[in-house]
């Protein structure tokens, strides 16, 4: 057991429920709500009662937002859909859909665990407020993480007029990136292949059917075509459940697909770090040519203040001193916000890049695992198609 005090909470989302209310609009709607459970480690075989509490996926949502503005050098674990996308023709994409609702919950868990198993993550206080407190939005609300976030445009502006970028976040950039699209090819891959497998299995079921037709009409050979035509119905009928299986497998890459924004929500926030110390010394610069006019008397770009002087004349002695005692305490302020801004800076690219290098190990974990897992399966149900056809063939034997 882990001695961290989230890490001896054992958290699981147990079971979902469908339920009917008012949203903000007064309108009625259906929804759906999940149950926390939680409790000690060390209570787990005494047979102690878990503390429990519903939460709607807005709420995780919340949780996951207040996270992303708090740490932004973390990559933070994505939520499982909240629609269904990527999936093979015959799979419901309704989001009440209870086979759809359930894998939500796998998928719910499987975010808190992430929180909970994080150095950083699962020391936050607000995380175990949601964990144990049924009326917490207040309390994340009062935190004021929502001013503290950035704008989409801010970012954007930033991404484009940075000079100086980390080649090292430019590059995991490109590599989310690259990532991301892969993993919708695979993904997309595997829904047509589904499609195309679950008609396979279902038209043995027409073996099953001509056997049993034929069983009837003959004397000799009618028992070991019917009981051939029971073989391959049920092959015919095992196809749901393997199919329900590979969900599971393709729900763990969607997990890493998702994954991709959030190392790009940290790549942002770099850009935006370095464009905002870039901004502070490109000021602390122009402040230094103003002092270095003001003391010199000479300008040596086009300005408004040379124009100004060779139409009214040179400043006095007295407002030259003015402006210089000014512009002294206005770079002394630049050059703290210079200092500020890079020990800012430094300390994300150093906190940012030991998270990064975490997420890579655990990535290349359970992309392995899952890849593993999943050719095993499919290795598999050929050798149960194998054995349905020897089944088959003795039958045929027996006759």
């Amino acid at each position: 057991m882990l001695t961290n005090n989230f890490f001896s909470l054992e958290i699981s989302v147990a079971e979902a429920e469908k339920r009917t209310g008012k949203n903000t609009v007064n309108m009625q709607e259906i929804y759906t709500v999940y149950l926390i459970e939680t409790r000690p480690v060390d209570a787990l075989t005494e047979g102690i009662t878990p503390d429990s509490l519903w939460r709607r996926y807005s709420e995780f949502e919340l949780l996951r937002n207040y996270l992303l503005v708090t740490y932004p050098f973390v990559v933070v674990a994505p939520l499982p859909e909240k629609r269904a996308e990527i999936v093979w023709h015959k799979l419901s994409a309704d989001n009440m859909d209870p086979d759809f609702v359930e894998r939500r919950r796998v998928g719910l868990e499987n975010f808190l665990h992430r929180v909970a198993s994080h150095p950083v993550l699962c020391n936050d206080n607000i995380f175990n407020i949601f964990l144990t407190e049924v009326n917490w939005k207040e309390m994340v609300y009062e935190t004021g993480f929502q001013a503290k976030a950035d704008s989409r445009l801010k970012a954007v502006n930033a991404a484009f007029r940075v000079k100086n970028p980390d080649g090292r976040f430019t590059e995991l950039k490109h590599y989310s990136d690259e990532l991301q699209t892969v993993l919708s090819q695979l993904l997309r891959v595997r829904a047509r292949v589904a499609d195309r497998l679950y008609g396979v299995y279902k038209v043995h079921g027409n073996y099953g059917r001509v056997f049993s037709e034929w069983s009837a009409i003959e004397k000799e050979m009618g028992d070991g075509l019917q009981s051939a035509g029971h073989h391959m119905d049920a092959y015919a009928a095992s196809v749901d459940d393997i199919l329900e299986e590979e969900e599971h497998y393709a729900d763990q890459l969607k997990e890493y697909l998702f994954y991709t924004d959030a190392l790009r929500a940290v790549c942002r926030k770099h850009e935006l770090t370095q464009f905002e110390l870039e901004m502070v010394a490109l000021d602390l610069a122009c402040k230094k040519q103003q002092k270095e006019e003001l003391v010199t008397g000479t300008v040596r770009t086009f300005s408004l203040k040379g124009m100004t002087s060779k139409l009214f004349g040179q400043e006095t002695a007295e407002q030259r001193e003015a402006k210089l005692q000014v512009l002294e305490q206005q770079l002394k302020e630049g050059e703290e916000a210079v200092k500020e801004k890079n020990t800012e800076s430094d300390e994300f690219v150093k906190t940012a890049w030991v998270d990064i290098e975490r997420f890579k190990d655990q990535k290349d974990r359970d992309l392995k695992e899952a890849l593993i897992s999943y050719a095993v399966m499919q290795i598999s149900m050929c050798k149960k198609g194998i054995q349905v056809w020897t089944n088959a063939k003795e039958c045929f034997n027996k006759m």
